[in-house]
């Protein structure tokens, strides 16, 4: 189990793939839940949103909030009046895909009162692949970034160590000594690491708290 929190917040670099674990998460609670709720709270970037995947969502019954403009031609950073009142609001398992660094995990501040009554967790995935957060320090200098733009604190970080379509378990084997370094600098646990299902089985027991995942995310320029 990821959490037993009623709220699990979704954080990360840019490209980390925090929003395919969002929704592999959404999922995953919804096989144990009958009221889960995903809140795309990304009003930044409009390329990778959890709520251009709502179909997948639907059809298991899970519920979305999404930005207003999502789905549209406009591009107007505005979030739901709905997530405030759903926030503890009723549903069993709350996820929330903030937006990416400090500047998409902005507009969780307005909520941070709020959320942290409710209970919550704060899981910052981490992709020691993308350029910008190549090393453990510079990793750990995104979160303060995100926690302190958020009014909130991370408790755990999930390796999602990936590159993509040429992912494989060397690949994720690889990150094991980049996360160790992270969770030593940030003093936090890691939940877990999340792999591709395919090569899940081949990552072997060197490769700690393995969460298998399905590839939800298409960048646009692949479909």
């Amino acid at each position: 189990m990821v959490s037993e929190k009623n709220i699990i917040i979704v954080c990360g670099h840019y490209g980390s793939g925090k929003t395919n674990f969002s929704i592999n998460l959404a999922l995953r609670e919804r096989e144990k839940y009958e009221k889960v709720l995903l809140i795309d709270m990304d009003i930044v970037n409009p390329y990778f949103r959890s709520s251009d995947y709502a179909d997948v969502l639907d059809k298991k019954g899970i519920d979305i909030i999404s930005p207003i403009y999502a789905g549209s031609t406009l591009d107007i950073p505005a979030l739901s009046p709905r997530i405030d009142a759903a926030i503890g609001g009723g549903y069993q398992k709350v996820i929330i895909d903030a937006g990416g660094d400090d500047a998409g995990a902005t507009a969780l501040g307005r909520f941070s009162e709020r959320i942290e009554r409710a209970g919550y967790d704060m899981l910052y995935v981490a992709n020691m692949y993308r350029p910008l957060v190549g090393t453990p320090e510079k990793g750990a200098e995104v979160l303060r970034e995100i926690e302190a733009a958020s009014r909130l604190k991370a408790t755990g970080i999930v390796n999602n160590s990936h590159l993509g379509e040429y992912t494989g378990a060397d690949t994720v084997r690889l990150s094991s000594d980049y996360i160790r370094e992270l969770s030593e600098l940030v003093g936090l646990p890691v939940v877990c690491t999340a792999v591709k299902r395919d090569i899940a089985d081949e990552c072997g027991p060197s490769v700690s708290g393995l969460y298998p995942i399905d590839i939800h995310v298409i960048p646009p320029w692949k479909e």
